[in-house]
């Protein structure tokens, strides 16, 4: 007979590290593949993570000023074509709406008919139309700045897809504000940056590393693109959010024009920024073990399960009554701001089961009570991120609920950072360099390389070796 596998997740990490992704997001059940190629259905658990990440983003750019609004889908094509470096970035990934209604066909089938006098490009960012709008918006400084968010899906045409990292459509946010002067517009693109470092760090538990990125890697129009950057477990860098200042090239392109206190027309100064679903999958990513996803409790939908354990009706009741007194008790302690997320899961399955299931999911805490627990006022306590189980008294858990929890999040980040100070060389060689990001075995690269702290020119040289080595430069 065959052994049972020693983890939830096969391949494990280290055998084959892109495959364990996709099966650790299933085993997960965040998202799978959909009837339309290169989209994905996005379940209910990966869903309330990225809920709880619009909740906290939402946050914190309206405590920067930030309102929300929404923009048309459609864009016409000569939008785009009002800014030749946009369109050229974005040129291959655009998909583009021609007709404008289906006819029954002479097979029996529907066919697109009633051409659109102008095609429209289905939305892979929306700096030409935003720009179209905030030139009626704006006539003079009176009018500026206009710092507005938009919460909405893209389409970019990928052929090469991976759940949440890259999709066709993705869901996502951008900013897009405009500016009377160069200054504030670029306050407010390394504004965005702080927001987005202080969520990925203090709830993601993501440590990153801020960085303008090199003229090669500029967002198409932008004078300057910054990034934060996360190693994954891979040893690999996540862009993980951007942040662009645009200068005048799209208020130039889209006449965005205001008089100045001085009387004297000026183009408005513009950004950009954005993050994206792509966060669910840096969560997997980042802190995901061989059994599953490990999830922060300030983004965990559900940071305690609660799991009744019993043979019969007559303990049913007992240890129901129990977990149910055990769930009012946390629901009423705060963590974070917020009532604590507890749930029971009654469900008529088998222990091992539903253990294990919460373990894939990435749930922080998970309590097993049984008649034996409820007879010793307890409960066992099953920790996500170290694998610790301990027995633990009901009193005692409810009252330090908020540090366990806490602890978790914080030994996240901890953890995570060791991991990328361990992968950080100092390299000064360029031979050193070639071997540091050189796999073993070429047809299928092992975990390898990491981050490199080294000398940069931007020369045609450099950026072939780099290419050559699939590495970029932060």
């Amino acid at each position: 007979m065959a052994k049972a596998p020693k983890n939830a997740i096969s391949p494990t990490r280290e055998e084959d590290y892109p495959e364990w992704y996709q099966q650790a997001v299933r085993a997960a059940d965040l998202a799978e593949n959909s009837a339309v190629r290169g989209c994905m259905v996005i379940k209910p658990w990966g869903y309330a993570i990225w809920e709880n990440m619009q909740r906290v983003l939402d946050r914190m750019f309206k405590d920067t000023g930030h309102q929300n609004a929404y923009f048309p889908l459609f864009i016409p094509l000569s939008f785009l074509e009002k800014e030749a470096a946009h369109v050229e970035g974005f040129a291959k990934e655009c998909a583009v709406v021609t007709h404008h209604r289906l006819e029954a066909g002479p097979g029996g089938g529907l066919v697109p008919t009633g051409k659109l006098e102008e095609p429209l490009v289905v939305r892979p960012t929306s700096e030409t139309i935003i720009g179209a709008t905030y030139a009626k918006w704006v006539q003079s400084y009176r009018d500026l700045p206009i710092l507005i968010n938009q919460w909405a899906n893209v389409v970019r045409w990928e052929m090469r897809t991976r759940l949440f990292l890259r999709t066709a459509e993705f869901l996502w946010q951008e900013g897009h504000t405009a500016h009377a002067t160069r200054q504030e517009a670029v306050e407010e693109t390394l504004k965005i940056l702080d927001v987005y470092t202080k969520f990925a760090q203090d709830y993601m538990a993501m440590p990153v590393i801020r960085g303008e990125k090199t003229a090669g890697e500029r967002f198409p129009g932008a004078v300057d693109t910054y990034s934060i950057e996360a190693m994954m477990q891979d040893r690999k860098a996540l862009q993980a959010g951007t942040s662009h200042f645009l200068g005048q090239n799209f208020s130039r392109a889209q006449e965005i024009k205001f008089l100045s206190q001085e009387g004297k027309e000026e183009f408005a100064w513009t950004t950009s920024w954005g993050v994206s679903t792509r966060l669910v999958g840096a969560l997997v990513m980042m802190h995901g073990d061989d059994d599953g996803i490990v999830l922060p409790p300030r983004l965990a939908p559900h940071q305690i399960v609660i799991l009744p354990i019993f043979r019969n009706d007559e303990e049913r009741a007992g240890v129901m009554e129990y977990c149910q007194r055990v769930e009012r008790e946390l629901a009423v302690a705060s963590y974070d701001g917020q009532p604590v997320r507890v749930t029971i899961d009654a469900r008529d399955l088998r222990g091992g089961d539903k253990v294990w299931q919460h373990i894939k999911r990435g749930v922080p805490l998970r309590l097993e009570i049984g008649p034996r627990d409820v007879a010793g006022d307890s409960v066992f306590v099953g920790r996500r991120d170290t694998g610790e189980k301990q027995p633990t008294p009901r009193a005692e858990l409810v009252a330090t609920i908020t540090d366990r929890l806490a602890a978790i999040q914080q030994n996240l980040f901890a953890r995570a950072l060791a991991f990328r100070k361990e992968n950080t060389r100092m390299i000064d060689d360029r031979e050193e360099f070639i071997r540091y990001f050189t796999p073993k075995n070429e047809e299928k690269p092992e975990i390898h390389g990491g981050f490199a702290v080294s000398h940069f020119a931007e020369t045609p040289e450099l950026a072939e070796l780099l290419a050559k080595l699939k590495v970029t430069v932060r």
